[in-house]
């Protein structure tokens, strides 16, 4: 997996400052993304264990409220294959920090077995390790830029956890602060 940019002491995506790695590859190709570049999975860097290592370190800081994933794509099921191991990693040497996953895919459709496009063998344990989901694809006609956290009005800040116990999206107290 490639990644396309590590900020450091990020405030806008997931509250607090928080690391956010952007990794590459995204087939949803949403009109006007404000990161095209990172639809290629070949663009940026290779995502190895040094860099895994460096975000890791990056989080030790109490100030540091978490992790977020976002991109391109996280789920896509090419980027899942890598990303899960460094969740596990990441959830075992820092359990009280938030993870946040960005994803132009729904709850619905990656919890969804049968869809191929995105569910994989690494798409619940991933869900299981993250705390907050913002999905669904980035709509242009429903672009409003006074939402907390997302780009657009379709798209939901979800709470992981009680979403995978209910079986159905739960909407995070984020969504609505």
């Amino acid at each position: 997996m490639n990644y396309a940019e590590i900020k450091y002491n990020d405030i806008a995506n997931g509250p607090g400052v928080r690391t956010s790695l952007f990794v590459s590859g995204c087939t949803h190709h949403c009109k006007e993304c404000f990161n095209p570049m990172t639809w290629d999975f070949c663009y940026g860097k290779n995502f190895d264990i040094s860099i895994e290592e460096q975000i890791i370190n990056s989080l030790e800081p109490a100030w540091i409220a978490g992790l977020t994933l976002l991109g391109g794509e996280p789920m896509e099921p090419a980027n899942q294959k890598a990303l899960r191991p460094f969740l596990e990693k990441v959830r075992a040497a820092y359990p009280g920090k938030t993870i946040w996953i960005y994803s132009g895919y729904t709850f619905e459709e990656l919890t969804d077995k049968n869809y191929s496009r995105a569910h994989t063998e690494d798409t619940i344990p991933m869900l299981s390790l993250a705390d907050v989901l913002v999905d669904g694809e980035f709509v242009l006609d429903l672009k409003n830029i006074s939402l907390r956290f997302r780009g657009s009005s379709n798209q939901r800040i979800i709470d992981l956890k009680a979403s995978l116990e209910a079986g159905r999206a739960i909407i995070s107290s984020e969504q609505t602060n």
